[in-house]
């Protein structure tokens, strides 16, 4: 029973990740976050304040993943459906872009846009996914390793992976070669590892929801003073220009611990039943399809833009409190649109299930999941 209303409260956090990502690149598409050497605006500073509580979505996503995925036994037709799902998108946009009339591929970049479209994951037309899809690919090692390793292990193993790719980039204000940011496969692994542990061990990052939420709270409060502080520091003295802008890192302290703030509280909290957490997990198996249709390289630049121009939000007014109510509407609108969409594309998948599902085919990959399910060694 515990188990099931955890699930239940993380597919309720999965959907708010989402919505927190679609929030983050529509500051970034319209300009409202702070530009190092810039004297910034309110709208500009409102941003900033708005990215440093959603700066943890993708940290957030990948704790629930390594959360149930630790537990989890390996299937290749997930692996499998996830790929389909990319390549739905990458594939079936494109075309629809080509017969509109509206893709932005030039003569001068026609392969390599192509390349893109044929190669996803190889080519990171989806950053996320590339890494997601290689963290499921590994998840089974990563799981057996959690498994015979004594808990002793697993902690100094974290602890050495947080200060490789966490504690030393946070406080030295020098860009390291080997610093992705915390965008790659890297990051993913510390992060999984992490979820996984918790779940192992049942390890209470705090008391409760309280101090899950206060952790939340004073991590995005100190992100944003943080990127104020080196941003003015930037500003009048020319120095800590790549500094000023480690806040929205991934793999930043404070979003490292905003993260687990608020992966905690959901974990912690006693959510009622109603309208908003009902529809909220029919929504939740939808949320990856909103981030690959509106990452498309053909849209991930051009959505805002789209819903200005077309009159179906209009363009915000200069106020802070404007570009907040613009986001919100922009947003929705995306997040409405995105789910219509992969519900449709959930429809042709399972249709295509339930055609292909007496083949020889997909008669082999049931094999091969069960035959991969089964632990050799026990």
């Amino acid at each position: 029973m515990e188990y099931k209303k955890r699930k239940a409260n993380f597919e309720i956090l999965r959907v708010i990740a989402i919505i927190m990502v679609l929030i983050l690149h529509y500051l970034s598409q319209t300009g409202n976050l702070l530009e190092v050497g810039v004297s910034p605006s309110s709208r500009q500073i409102t941003g900033q304040f708005i990215e440093s509580f959603c700066i943890v979505a993708v940290n957030v996503w990948v704790l629930i993943s390594g959360y149930f995925l630790s537990k989890s036994a390996f299937k290749l037709t997930r692996i499998l459906q996830l790929l389909a799902q990319v390549y739905f998108y990458t594939i079936l946009v494109t075309i629809v872009m080509q017969i509109a009339g509206t893709a932005s591929v030039a003569e001068t970049d026609r392969i390599y846009k192509t390349t893109q479209y044929l190669f996803p994951i190889s080519s990171e037309h989806y950053s996320f996914a590339t890494a997601y899809i290689l963290l499921y690919v590994i998840a089974p090692v990563l799981n057996k390793g959690v498994l015979y390793m004594t808990r002793k292990q697993i902690k100094y193993t974290i602890i050495g992976l947080l200060v490789w790719f966490c504690i030393i980039k946070s406080i030295v204000p020098v860009i390291f070669p080997t610093d992705m940011f915390g965008y790659n496969l890297d990051w993913y692994i510390c992060l999984y590892l992490i979820a996984a542990y918790i779940r192992k061990y049942n390890v209470r990052i705090l008391t409760g929801f309280g101090t899950s939420a206060l952790l939340f709270i004073v991590s995005g409060l100190g992100n944003f003073a943080v990127s104020m502080v080196f941003h003015r520091i930037n500003l009048t003295s020319g120095r800590f220009t790549y500094f000023a802008t480690v806040p929205a890192h991934y793999n930043f302290i404070l979003c490292l611990t905003g993260a687990l703030g608020l992966f905690s509280m959901f974990r912690y909290m006693k959510v009622s039943e109603n309208a908003f957490t009902k529809a909220a997990r029919v929504l939740a198996p939808f949320s990856f399809g909103v981030y690959l249709l509106h990452e498309h390289i053909e849209i991930r630049d051009r959505w805002v833009t789209w819903l200005s121009g077309l009159g179906i939000v209009g363009e915000a007014s200069p106020s802070a409190l404007g570009m907040v109510f613009h986001m919100i509407r922009c947003v929705l609108i995306l997040f409405v649109c995105c789910i219509f969409v992969d519900f449709i594309r959930s429809q042709i998948f399972e249709f295509v299930r339930r055609v292909l599902s007496g083949t020889r085919l997909f008669k082999w990959f049931g094999i091969i999941d069960a035959e991969l399910a089964v632990d050799k060694e026990k």
